[in-house]
């Protein structure tokens, strides 16, 4: 673990080109721990802990200068490549959209929302699916009288996962999960969704030119179609690559981590 200005940084790999991988949340640091130790074996992987709540309320221009930051100091002579996996997807847009000239190709593994169609599909998913799986436990019936926010955030793992793997190859104690930081998680969100409301984002995605593949899985509650096509006005070199039976975090879903993994690598050492 290195340390950067008071933020964590995971790395995997010693060899090829650099990786970094955003995780979601936001502030849930750690998730994509199995997918950047898997990462690797083929290139030198960057896993920053996105900052935390503090004295300052966090936003996003405060995530996307800490990400430049961290290109400064660990990789300033190369463009890295950018994996961000849900909320990290979106950060990553935000990043290039801010420092094009700074990044290579970018990978949005299940890509958060950028509209209010796309978001109201996604929060009525959800709640659909949790409420069918308590309802569907007699011993959890106690959580169907919690507000549907949390049941969101107690159980969002049911609804967004087809089928866990029981063990991810790679998984340990060096890619736990840190407990979840609450505060920094809405003060992100909700001025991410001030910069939405102003305007800022989708719009200032014209701006990016690096290559963009985005990665979803067909059970994931957010919707990947509508989300490829708000993307695709904005960024209209935008791949899209489905995977069937699977959830919101493919590198953990039984029937899709290893093409998941496989499909990334390769598109990342494809020439661009």
């Amino acid at each position: 673990m290195n340390i950067m200005a008071g933020l964590r940084v995971r790395t995997y790999g010693t060899s090829g080109a650099a990786v970094i991988v955003l995780h979601g949340g936001p502030a849930a640091v750690g998730c994509p721990g199995p997918m950047a130790r898997a990462l690797g074996d083929s290139f030198h992987v960057l896993e920053p802990w996105q900052r935390g709540s503090g004295d300052v309320p966090l936003t996003v221009a405060r995530h996307v200068a800490d990400l430049h930051a961290l290109i400064q100091t660990f990789c300033p002579e190369e463009k890295p490549a950018l994996v961000g996996e849900s909320w990290g997807a979106m950060l990553a847009l935000a990043f290039a959209a801010a420092h094009a000239e700074c990044i290579g190709p970018i990978a949005l593994v299940g890509c958060g929302t950028f509209d209010e169609a796309s978001r109201l599909r996604c929060a009525e998913t959800r709640t659909r699916r949790i409420d069918d799986y308590l309802r569907g436990r007699p011993e959890l019936a106690a959580d169907l009288m919690l507000s549907p926010d949390e049941r969101c955030m107690k159980w969002h793992e049911a609804a967004d996962t087809y089928h866990r793997v029981p063990y991810v190859p790679g998984a340990g104690p060096e890619v736990e999960r840190e407990p979840f930081d609450m505060r920094a998680h809405l003060e992100t969100w909700r001025d991410w969704m001030r910069c939405r409301n102003e305007g800022l984002y989708p719009a200032a995605f014209a701006a990016i030119t690096s290559p963009v593949l985005m990665l979803h899985g067909d059970y994931d509650t957010h919707p990947g179609p509508m989300t490829r096509d708000v993307l695709s006005r904005y960024i209209p070199h935008l791949e899209y690559r489905e995977f069937a039976r699977c959830g919101h975090s493919p590198w953990v879903e039984t029937y899709a981590r290893l093409e998941f993994l496989a499909v990334l690598s390769a598109w990342l050492l494809k020439p661009k």
